[in-house]
């Protein structure tokens, strides 16, 4: 089945709040997300007004799988507080230049598994944010993209950190990044701790491995400060490929 986006703006095309023992299986997400994108480019759209295809938020026992979802405006996945959540076998795809266009975003939210998927797109293809633990994600195609980011982190004072984290048998083709772990420039305390990458494959990444700790795209946000973030127990086994 072939659902097709419309225009009108929301925080979230589909959306599931609440529900556990949520099963999704098949089909197609076509966030059709170019006029979007166009706009801004131009200018006129600022990031965070367009909608997010698929939003899974306090949730229980939730599986994604066999899904394919297209284009998005923004990101195509967010999952937010919930816990027990496997996405497996689901494919992504939106072209390099769509920008705020992730592939899947968690945030808040504990044994996340995502398995077995493949991921194109003009940001982050995996993106974890505070309070995320107990993740593991396995078996990835990422390209094009931004590569698999844990970050950005320390935006805000009293942040939940991030723990318990493994990349294990990934593939990342022509990505901007592979291995990504991004905190703000600013003196907010957070963490992240005991993060394990191995069996990555890299094939014309620019940067492989990045540990970004004075994290600022619009300098005027943290001018001269430093992150507050602490980072430790990192590990990175068989990484190999090229830049």
């Amino acid at each position: 089945t072939i659902f097709a986006l419309p225009t009108v703006d929301n925080r979230a095309w589909i959306m599931f709040h609440h529900a556990d023992g949520l099963a999704i299986r098949g089909g197609t997400l076509d966030g059709q997300g170019q006029e979007y994108w166009a706009c801004k480019k131009a200018g006129r759209c600022t990031a965070g007004q367009g909608p997010r295809t698929l939003d899974i938020s306090q949730s229980k026992g939730v599986s994604v799988k066999q899904l394919t979802l297209l284009d998005s405006k923004e990101f195509h996945v967010t999952i937010f507080d919930c816990s027990g959540v496997t996405v497996q076998g689901v494919r992504i795809i939106a072209p390099a230049d769509s920008r705020n266009t992730d592939g899947i975003h968690a945030s808040h939210s504990r044994h996340v598994r995502i398995l077995n998927t493949t991921i194109g797109t003009g940001d982050d293809c995996i993106s974890l944010g505070p309070g995320t633990s107990d993740m593991l994600i396995r078996d990835i195609k990422c390209g094009p993209g931004h590569g698999i980011s844990i970050g950005s982190l320390g935006w805000q004072d009293g942040e939940e950190g991030v723990r318990n984290v493994t990349v294990d048998r990934a593939v990342l083709k022509g990505t901007t990044n592979g291995l990504r772990i991004k905190t703000w420039a600013m003196p907010n305390s957070g963490s992240v701790t005991n993060v394990s990458f191995s069996r990555v494959t890299m094939n014309r990444v620019a940067n492989p491995i990045l540990v970004d700790q004075n994290y600022c795209p619009r300098k005027g946000d943290c001018p001269g400060n430093s992150s507050g973030v602490q980072i430790s127990d990192l590990s990175y086994t068989d990484i190999k490929g090229s830049s």
